[in-house]
């Protein structure tokens, strides 16, 4: 894997860059579609390319081990295989799986031992296990195994989690070095910046983190409750030590304005289920701000869920047409709704990389920031 930054914003820690991968270019900043079982929910792979125009797309590690496990992955030749999706894929490790599953795992030195949430079978994830499955897998992207400290922790808590993935990077990273890929082409491996919400321990993080020489770098621990000031402040800290020549990966964020303001702080890569779950839900992302399809307003409203001529993808159906899918309870309004607001952020971050090429990102991101808040 490549990175090149091309563009910086005068005014912001902002970039545009290329992520080249065996599998394709992707274009940052950039919006990455969570597909955890190896399916992006209710959206079509041709949907993906087509609509969405998704250039990266996630699977989880912890959900395909348990279902369709290692054995159907191996002898289907890869996730990209299985699933018929050929542009590159980054897997998650586990380690937000599991650590959603406080109350059936232990975490040891040697790794997380959890309980499946299929079938109450143990296992046990261990950074050099999690590169083995990975392997399997065959994403371009591979995570490090991480513990995800709950928010709020207490400082000394909050430091030995970080000491624990620090120990576990060091031993996947020799891991990672020693194994090579299964189907003939080539994965990074990220380490992922922990600390909480300490400075000081996100800034040692960072530190240890940027050390390691990975090809790019992720921050986790964010977005899992804490105040989204707090997020931005632990971003700008780890953002300001992270090498400027790697990507870098934000898990699990977020809205659109935490997307526009973590581009701001030097972000290159965001995911987040928001776009499908909000979607299944009614709740749709436009240029002027969120739409519940479900409200009554919009049962006689025959324009175009596209918002003011805005295209986020070539949509011929009316907020009248998909509210009446949704209180009839038909999966197609789920369907369009889940490809409108991912192919919406896709055209946020494709817009924020324009700005940022035209210098006056800051002045389109605060337009922005605004309009996104409305409820409409």
């Amino acid at each position: 894997m490549f990175f090149k930054v091309e563009k910086k914003d005068p005014n912001s820690k902002a970039r545009t860059g290329t992520i080249s991968t065996d599998h394709g270019e992707i274009k940052t900043p950039i919006f990455m579609p969570v597909g955890t079982v190896a399916s992006v929910k209710s959206v079509h792979q041709h949907e993906l390319k087509d609509d969405v125009k998704a250039q990266i797309i996630l699977g989880n590690t912890y959900h395909l081990y348990l279902r369709p496990g290692m054995d159907v992955m191996k002898n289907a030749g890869g996730l990209h295989r299985f699933m018929n999706w050929d542009r590159p894929i980054l897997t998650d490790s586990g380690g937000y799986q599991v650590f959603s599953l406080s109350a059936n795992r232990k975490l040891t030195e040697e790794g997380a031992m959890f309980k499946s949430h299929i079938d109450g079978s143990k296992h046990l994830f261990t950074p050099e296990n999690v590169i083995e499955t990975q392997r399997i897998i065959g994403s371009d992207i591979m995570m490090a195994l991480d513990e995800c400290p709950p928010y709020p922790s207490d400082y000394k808590y909050a430091k030995n989690s970080m000491h624990l993935t620090h120990q576990w990077l060091e031993r996947g990273m020799n891991h990672y070095k020693k194994t090579e890929p299964l189907y003939g082409h080539r994965q990074a491996y990220f380490p992922i910046v922990q600390g909480s919400t300490y400075k000081d321990l996100r800034a040692q993080s960072a530190e240890f983190i940027a050390s390691q020489g990975a090809m790019g770098n992720a921050i986790g621990g964010l977005s899992v409750g804490e105040p989204v000031e707090d997020m931005y402040e632990m971003l700008e800290i780890v953002n300001n030590i992270l090498p400027l020549d790697k990507p870098r990966y934000l898990m699990g964020v977020g809205t659109p304005i935490n997307i526009l303001e973590g581009i701001a702080l030097g972000t290159d890569m965001f995911d987040c289920v928001m776009p499908t779950r909000n979607g299944r839900n009614g709740m749709l992302f436009t240029s002027e701000g969120t739409i519940n399809i479900k409200n009554k307003k919009w049962s006689k409203d025959f324009s175009f869920l596209d918002i003011n001529g805005t295209s986020y993808v070539d949509s011929t159906y009316t907020k009248a047409y998909v509210r009446h899918l949704f209180k009839s309870n038909e999966i197609l309004g789920m369907q369009i709704a889940s490809i409108h607001n991912l192919a919406f952020y896709l055209w946020l971050v494709g817009e924020a990389r324009m700005h940022i090429e035209q210098g006056d990102f800051i002045a389109w991101k605060n337009i922005m920031v605004k309009k996104l808040g409305v409820r409409l």
